[in-house]
């Protein structure tokens, strides 16, 4: 049978058929096809479960269908179904919603975002979701960089459920409600809102309303003027940690306070009375004066001791809620001496604005940046330091020699000028000078405070009772008692003549830093890293005010010599004055760009606040500018170009009177109206600066070399 050819596998092949053209992409229209395919599939086996009587299985299928789109995706209908998405859908949600609300209401509702960022944040931490939490950190964290930038830096290193449990700052916002003031027009509008968009994010943000807050309804209008600044947060507005004695339980009221002068001993005035006159009729006889005075215009010391003594008031706290020693000889020469200080004083207080003081700069050299606490004699005498070495060196102003009472201290003839005192094992951060100058008292690193004898340089007593290390160190107005600062958040009252704390002062939530003494002895200002400062009662160990109002630790305190203002700075760079009495913010001031304010002094009359920090400044503020006045113009710009005012001076041993101040800081940013001047110096921070009773101010830093 004839088989048909065959093709040899080395001839040449066929001609091939041309490939298919391509098809074109699939249309909508195809894939809308494709939608419906699959919906009527769905419907075809709905109905035969249905026929053959699986209504568990077609109830099941139902109600996953119900959240399919066409293209098979999920549909989210509750964003609290995907819990790795729903607190950054519940932001944005409430995020674009204030946002577009009208400016009458922004401005409230704004004060919720961080609260809600915060708490939305560390629930992605600890319900473990990483990607998410660091994403919506990311997104989210630099819209609040203006008002809470030092708590981001501390939350940006969260992640972990581990790092939620063991930070401090996570802690604290977990274990208490953070505090936001609304209007019942804008707590109604918001409520309203949730409640209407439940499902979109309104449910999340109520249970952060009802968890994490605490909602303060007030019964005014809504207005365009916020209670909140540039410089910091509406009033009450934050965590304010637990109410110790901030607020009656029972009342809601204010404890009162004793804000007047501590009235003298009768005693005590009659002895320093008697003296002044026979100070009197020796100057008179002097400068051979009649009896009716001594020169034209200037007031006899027993006038100026009758004008200045603090005597009883309504206003005034007694006697025996402060025990004192009974007063020596040297208190009434002591006495003496600031009525005559008083009598010589510059007034500073002007019209319209108050007189620019003299400062009087000391520049500690070659320190190796080991500086780390400055303080002076309250007759200006000396100047004492504590060093990263563990040591205290004390320089006298004067130049004269600083000679022990102890023969066997004189080591050297004639006797230094200054002298070092050893006995901690740490940098020491905190000295103060005792009123009568007869001794220094100091902190460290070490938790002990110690008491030196300046009539013989040596350590008199060790006192032990922090467990952590002791930030500061003050002494008390009238001398006898002292009061620390720790890192173990706590301060503490102590008697010089008593080993342990006669009170411990508990209730900040961090490091309590810096301390400052109400001029009637009966009442302390604590500042700490918690942002807040708190005002004590002596005499029963409570807290009496809470001021909240930075977004940085407070570094720096003073209360004004006639007791009634409080005036805080912080590692915000702004300076904010409080009235004690009712626990409000009068103002906030601003010229110290962005660095820290290390130190504060109010002058004799008080209308005059100074402050120094770490942008090599000494820096002049009118405390009464816009306060119960004509409000001010608006800020004047800083001039980046502005020269220097003032140099640097030698040795402690020798200070530099400042030259002609710059009305203009020489820096970045804006100064609020009240800033009246800047002393610069070249490449030296001030740590200290202090109005004498005469209204000089004395300034000191540490020189840092290139």
């Amino acid at each position: 049978m004839n088989q048909p050819p065959q093709a040899s596998s080395q001839g040449p092949h066929p001609p091939q058929p041309p490939p298919p053209p391509p098809q074109p992409p699939q249309q909508p229209q195809q894939r809308g096809a494709n939608a419906a395919e699959a919906q009527n599939l769905n419907q075809i086996v709905i109905e035969y479960l249905s026929k053959k009587g699986y209504a568990k299985t077609e109830a099941m299928l139902r109600v996953e269908s119900a959240h399919i789109d066409a293209e098979g995706r999920p549909i989210i209908t509750r964003v609290e179904d995907y819990p790795d998405i729903m607190h950054e859908r519940a932001y944005s949600f409430l995020k674009d919603w204030i946002e577009n609300s009208l400016d009458l209401y922004k401005g409230e509702l704004r004060r919720l975002l961080f609260p809600v960022f915060v708490y939305s944040f560390l629930e992605l931490a600890s319900n473990g979701y990483v990607k998410a939490c660091k994403e919506f950190f990311e997104a989210h964290s630099p819209e609040h960089e203006a008002l809470h930038s030092h708590d981001l830096r501390q939350l940006a290193a969260i992640s972990l459920l581990e790092h939620v449990q063991h930070n401090e700052l996570a802690k604290l916002y977990r274990e208490n409600k953070y505090r936001v003031t609304l209007t019942r027009t804008t707590f109604n509008l918001l409520t309203y809102h949730i409640q209407e968009n439940e499902a979109a994010g309104g449910g999340i943000i109520t249970r952060s309303l009802n968890d994490h807050m605490q909602v303060k309804i007030t019964p005014e209008h809504p207005t365009t003027f916020s209670t909140r600044d540039d410089t910091g947060l509406g009033e009450d507005e934050g965590i304010p940690g637990h109410v110790s004695g901030h607020r009656n339980e029972f009342s809601g009221e204010m404890a009162s306070l004793k804000l007047g002068a501590l009235p003298m001993d009768k005693e005590f005035i009659a002895d320093v009375e008697e003296r002044l006159q026979q100070e009197d009729a020796n100057e008179r006889q002097a400068t051979k004066q009649e009896e009716s005075g001594l020169n034209s215009g200037v007031r006899s010391l027993l006038d100026e001791f009758r004008k200045i003594k603090r005597e009883e008031t309504g206003d005034s706290p007694m006697r025996e809620d402060i025990p004192l020693p009974p007063y020596k000889g040297a208190d009434i020469e002591r006495e003496v001496k600031l009525v005559k200080e008083s009598r010589s004083r510059f007034n500073l207080v002007g019209v319209p604005a108050p007189a620019l003081p003299s400062v009087c700069m000391y520049t500690f050299h070659n320190t190796n940046d080991g500086l780390c606490s400055v303080d002076f004699s309250r007759d200006s005498t000396l100047v004492a330091g504590g060093f990263q070495e563990s040591y205290i060196r004390i320089f006298s102003l004067k130049g004269t020699p600083l000679v022990s009472a102890l023969p066997t201290e004189n080591h050297t003839q004639p006797a230094p000028t200054s002298r070092r005192l050893i006995g901690h094992s740490g940098p020491v951060y905190g000295v103060s000078f005792a009123p009568s100058n007869q001794y220094l008292v100091s902190s460290s690193e070490d938790r002990t405070v110690r008491l030196w004898s300046l009539d013989t340089y040596t350590a008199l007593v060790v006192y032990k009772g922090h467990d952590r290390p002791v930030w500061d160190v003050k002494f008390g107005p009238f001398g006898h008692y002292f009061a620390t600062a720790s890192h173990d958040h706590t301060a503490r009252l102590w008697s010089t003549d008593h080993i342990y704390p006669l009170r411990i002062f508990a209730g900040h939530l961090s490091d309590v830093d810096t301390l400052a003494w109400h001029p009637n002895s009966a009442y302390l200002a604590t500042g700490s890293s918690d942002k807040t400062v708190r005002l004590w009662d002596i005499q029963r160990g409570s807290s009496v005010r809470l001021f909240s109002g930075h977004t940085a630790p407070v570094t720096a305190l003073a209360i004004s010599p006639d007791g009634k203002t409080l005036a805080s700075a912080a590692d915000d760079a702004t300076i904010n004055l409080w009235d004690i009495a009712s626990g409000k913010k009068m103002k906030s001031m601003k010229g110290h760009g962005r660095t820290s304010i290390y130190s504060l002094s109010f002058s004799v009359e008080g209308t005059v606040l100074v402050s120094s920090g770490a942008d090599n400044t000494v820096r002049v503020w009118n405390v009464n500018h816009g306060i119960g006045g004509k409000q001010p113009a608006e800020p004047e710009p800083f001039n980046p170009s502005a020269p220097a005012a003032t140099t640097n001076g030698a040795p402690p041993a020798a200070g530099d009177t400042a030259a002609k101040p710059d009305a203009t800081p020489a820096a970045s940013g804006t100064c609020s109206p009240d800033h009246m001047a800047a002393f610069h110096t070249k490449r030296t921070p001030v740590y200290k600066v202090q109005f004498t009773p005469r209204n000089l101010v004395l300034a000191a830093g540490a020189y840092l070399a290139a």
